[in-house]
This record gives C-alpha cells, structure tokens and sequence, in this order.
C-alpha cells in the first residue's frame, strides 16, 4: 500500500529536476499526478513513459490572473479532487547588485517565484475544503532564510514564501489544510548548471565542485532527495506539522563561514 494511495497532486514546475522527481515518487507512492508546466517539449517527454491513467498534463503560465483557477478546474474534472498541491516552479533570475538589476527582471523573478505560489494556493483551497483537507508543500530556499549577494530579487522572492506560509497555514489549519515550506540547498538539477555555465562558462564543473566544498556534508542533493521531503509533508506522516520551514541543505545553515 501507497502512503499517498487514493490522493491526487497537482504539481508546478513539474518539468524542472524537482519537479520530475517528485512526480515520480508520488506516482510510486500511489498518487494522480496533474503536472503544470510551460515547458511543452519537457512535458512530452517527461510524462511518455508514466502510466497516462494517473498523469494529467497543463500547459500554462501559472502568474498570470486566472490561469491557475482554469488549471485546478481541469485536474478536479480529470481526477475528481485535489488532495495535495506542490507549490513548486521558480527561477533563479540573475546575479548581480541591487543598483543594475534590471526592474523588469525582478517583476519576473517575483511573479515566478512569489505571485504564482499565492495565485496556486488560493486556486487549490476551495477544493481541499471540499475535500475535507489537504496539504501545500511551497518550495523556497535556503535563501528563503538567509541571503547571498547579488541575489535579491531571488532572496526577496524565497523570504516572501515564508510569510505566505505562515499566514496561510494560521487561516486554513480549522480547515484542516495544512502549508508548509521546503528550504533546498543546491541539488543537482539543470537550473543549477545554467548557474555553473553563467558563472564560468568554460570551466561550469569547477564551479560545481567549489560549491559542493562549500556544503559540509561535501555534496549536492539529489532531486530525489528533496523530493523524499515532500512526500512526507503530503502524506498523513506530517499530519501535524504545519506553517514550517523544513530544511535540506546538507548542513549549510549550520555553519559560520571560516575565520
């Protein structure tokens, strides 16, 4: 038996490394899957070997106004309900002083990464009430909880899930609708090599093993890894824990940079 038999997720950002694992792990886990992306050519590749009776696929791009509502709609028709939402797309922008930054890329940055996340919470909670409960997993960041230079409208945007969160979990726990974050360090996924190519175009494993050195436990996280996470915020397994930050970061915010 499943921990998440008889449960349907809808999942954001399905196509990136997280959102890939976490669909496949769920679907082992027993759960219908409606993934939303706007990734089309990811989508199709991603989804052709899952079993197409418990995958559902939307197209769409989730800040902007009523998209998510007509998203939500479709996986209630699909599969009857939603149990469960993984709050999951984000971009990293780009990394430079607050004084450069483009104003447009920070609209972006934040409409990704902060608007999307509200604008999918708010979709799924009529339905979760309907359902009688419900659980939202919201991917931010360590950065969600302490900040790198260069990155603020990234930080801005993390630190933003945080308050959502919080509030959200305080309005829907009567409900029994728990809100909970999760706080990744670096995984290896393919956002993280557009960083290591942007960084350092000809030597982008350099950057990776310099960051790795950095991390105490001397790796990244796998996707699966954060993923495993997830899961047990959606199942019955955390069935009191909400309005947290769950972090998985291979020990970085526990250390002091060296003297």
């Amino acid at each position: 038996m499943g921990r998440l038999d008889g449960k349907t997720a809808i999942i954001t950002g399905a196509m990136g490394g997280l959102g890939r694992a976490a669909t496949r792990l769920f679907m082992a886990e027993g759960a219908n899957v409606f993934l939303v992306d706007r990734d089309q050519a990811g989508m199709a590749d991603a989804t052709k070997d899952l079993d197409p009776a418990k995958v559902g696929v939307a197209l769409g791009d989730i800040a902007v106004g009523s998209t998510m509502d007509s998203l939500v709609a479709m996986a209630v028709q699909q599969f009857g309900g939603i149990d469960i939402a993984i709050l999951n797309a984000g971009i990293a922008g780009d990394r430079m002083p607050i004084e450069d930054y483009p104003i447009e890329l920070f609209d972006t940055v934040l409409a990704t990464n902060l608007r999307a996340a509200w604008l999918g919470l708010r979709a799924v909670i009529p339905e979760m009430k309907r359902r009688g409960g419900g659980s939202v997993v919201v991917t931010s960041s360590i950065q969600g909880l302490a900040a790198l230079p260069g990155t603020t409208a990234y930080t801005t945007s993390k630190h933003g899930l945080v308050g959502m969160v919080k509030g959200a979990a305080l309005e829907l726990a009567p409900h029994n609708i728990r809100v909970n974050a999760v706080h990744p360090g670096y995984i290896d996924t393919p956002m993280m090599d557009r960083i290591h190519k942007a960084a350092a175009p000809d030597a982008p494993q350099a950057v990776h093993d310099a960051i790795a050195k950095s991390v105490p436990m001397g790796r990244y996280a796998s996707a699966e890894e954060i993923a495993r996470l997830m899961l047990f915020l959606a199942s019955d397994e955390s069935s009191y824990s909400t309005g947290s930050s769950f972090v998985a970061d291979g020990g970085l915010l526990a250390s002091l940079p060296p003297v």
